[in-house]
């Protein structure tokens, strides 16, 4: 069965952006970008919405296949670019039959509440960066309540956390 894993970046006041005018991950650690790359890259595949597929420039994570939630079909897109608009669990039906084991839900709030609402994510890679935002976007537009098991810590020099969550099924 596909394995399907949230990863985020979060200020420490909890938000993963500012606002959605100028989303960036330019606030985040370099240890964060290294455990995004290393992790979405083991995965094989990233899905996004397209505003965060905007935060990475429009441009595939190389060694990757992107998945853009959109609800307007692209016809520019660069290889290993495809856009969805299928139901999460449609989707990852789609990636098994096509080979994948795992998937990467890379954001942004709509996308992880989407997966997070069919009950499809197993894993939870967050990273707390020391920033304040004070306002912005949060993790999740709405939840349901999901029972999570604490399973690895590690913190930085420069004081950015990672914790990883098994969701409790």
């Amino acid at each position: 069965m596909i394995k399907a894993f949230l990863i985020a970046a979060l200020s420490a006041d909890g938000f993963i952006a500012r606002d959605s005018t100028a989303p960036s991950t330019a606030w985040t650690s370099p240890e964060d970008k290294t455990r995004f790359v290393s992790l979405t890259k083991a995965a094989g595949v990233c899905i996004m919405g397209s505003k965060t597929w905007q935060t990475f420039g429009s441009r595939p994570l190389k060694e990757r296949l992107n998945i853009v939630y959109s609800r307007r079909q692209f016809t520019d897109l660069p290889a290993g670019v495809e856009t969805t608009n299928k139901t999460p669990a449609e989707l990852l039906h789609e990636l098994e039959d096509r080979g994948f084991r795992e998937v990467a839900i890379c954001g942004g709030a709509s996308i992880y509440t989407l997966f997070l609402k069919a009950g499809l994510i197993d894993r939870l890679y967050i990273t707390i960066e020391p920033v304040l935002f004070g306002r912005g976007i949060k993790l999740f537009e709405e939840i349901p309540e999901v029972r999570l098991e604490l399973i690895e810590t590690e913190r930085t020099a420069t004081g950015t956390l990672f914790l990883t969550y098994e969701v409790k099924k």
